[in-house]
C-alpha cells in the first residue's frame, strides 16, 4: 500500500477489521517490522488521540518517530504551482515534501479544514501536494475532508460490540458552539457503506452532508424516529455543507439526552471525542455503561499500527 488517504485504500473492510482485532491481543507480535524506520508526523492543527495512538502504533512496530507542529514550529507552506512568494509563506510544498522524505520512511500530516472556501478544502491541497511531491507513504491523520483512521476504529468498535450480524447504526448530528468539518462524518459514511448494517443518518434541515458521499443512504430529518431500535448511535457535529462552513440555526434540542437513548435497542453511544458535555451529550448518556467513547478511543492505537503494519509490509 503506498498511501493511506480515504476509506477507499482499504481493499477488504471485513479482513481488516479482523486483523486489527487479531493484533489487539498481541500488540507486540510485530515489534522487529519497523527497526530503524522512521515515521514523521506533521501536525498542522492540534491533536491529542490522533498523535498519541499513532506514536504508540509505531512504537509497536518498533518504528522511530518525529513530530513536528506546524502551529508554531514550521514555516508556512506555499502550494500553489508558479506562485511568486513574496507574500508570507516562506517554503513551497515542492521542497518540504522532498526534503521530510529523506528523513523519514513514512509520514503522517493531519490538517483540517479551513472552512472558509469549500472548493479548496475539499481539493485537500495539503494533503494531496504532500502526496504529490513525497517520495515515501503518505498516511492521513485527519485531512479536510476525511478522517479515515477514525473510521477504520470505528469499524472495529462496532465490530466488536455488535450483538447481531446486521446492526442498526445511526448518524446523529448534534449542537457545537462553534463550526466544525465535515471530515470525521464523510469518513464515517463512506465506511459504513461497506458494512452490513441498517445505517441512517439525521439532522436538521440544511445540515446535509454532500451528496455525492451520502448517496443512497437514509436521512431521517426526525431525530427521535431515526434513533428507534437503534444498536448503536453515533454522534457528531458538522457546519453546514451547503452553506459552507456555518453552523445555521444551532438546534440545542439535538443534544443526546438519557431521554432519547432509552428509545433505542438498548444502543451503544459513540463519539470520537473531544466531546462538549451537556451540549453535544449530557453526563448521564457519556458516563452511563452504554458509552464505549473510551474503548473506541483505545482502538485509534491498533487503527494506525494496522495501516502501518501494511505500508511497512509493501516497501
Amino acid at each position: 500500500m503506498k498511501n493511506y488517504f480515504s476509506i477507499q485504500d482499504i481493499d477488504s473492510l471485513k479482513d481488516w477489521v479482523e486483523e486489527a482485532i487479531e493484533m489487539k491481543k498481541n500488540p507486540l507480535s510485530d515489534k522487529t517490522l519497523g527497526v530503524d524506520k522512521t515515521i514523521g508526523l506533521l501536525f498542522f492543527n492540534p491533536s491529542l488521540r490522533t498523535r498519541l495512538s499513532t506514536q504508540k502504533a509505531a512504537l509497536n512496530l518498533g518504528m522511530n518517530v518525529m513530530v513536528m507542529n506546524f502551529t508554531g514550529e514550521g514555516w508556512s507552506l506555499e502550494y500553489g504551482d508558479g506562485t511568486v512568494m513574496d507574500q508570507r509563506n516562506s517554503e513551497h510544498v515542492k521542497e518540504a515534501a522532498q526534503v521530510v522524505s529523506q528523513y523519514c520512511d513514512v509520514l503522517a500530516i493531519r490538517a483540517f479544514a479551513k472552512l472558509e472556501n469549500r472548493e479548496e478544502d475539499y481539493s485537500e491541497k495539503v494533503l494531496k501536494n504532500f502526496m504529490k511531491y513525497a517520495t515515501i507513504p503518505v498516511v492521513n491523520m485527519e485531512s479536510a475532508t476525511g478522517h479515515p483512521l477514525q473510521a477504520l476504529t470505528d469499524a472495529i468498535t462496532i465490530t466488536e460490540h455488535k450483538k447481531t450480524d446486521k446492526p442498526k447504526v445511526v448518524l446523529s448530528w448534534a449542537p457545537h458552539p462553534k463550526a466544525l468539518p465535515q471530515a470525521v462524518a464523510n469518513s464515517f459514511v463512506k465506511m459504513m457503506q461497506q458494512m452490513d448494517a441498517h445505517f441512517v443518518i439525521t439532522h436538521p434541515m440544511g445540515f446535509e452532508l454532500a451528496s455525492e458521499i451520502t448517496k443512497e443512504v437514509p436521512i431521517d430529518y426526525n431525530q427521535e424516529n431515526a434513533f428507534k431500535d437503534a444498536d448503536f448511535i453515533y454522534v457528531k457535529n458538522w457546519s453546514s455543507y451547503n452553506d459552507y462552513g456555518k453552523t445555521l440555526p444551532n438546534d440545542l434540542s439535538w443534544k443526546i439526552t438519557e431521554q432519547k437513548m432509552n428509545i433505542t435497542n438498548d444502543a451503544k453511544f459513540m463519539h470520537c471525542l473531544p466531546v462538549r458535555r451537556n451540549v453535544v451529550v449530557d453526563d448521564a448518556v457519556l458516563d452511563s455503561e452504554n458509552s464505549i467513547v473510551i474503548e473506541q478511543s483505545n482502538n485509534r492505537t491498533y487503527a494506525a499500527q494496522l495501516i502501518l503494519k501494511k505500508i511497512l509490509e509493501s516497501k
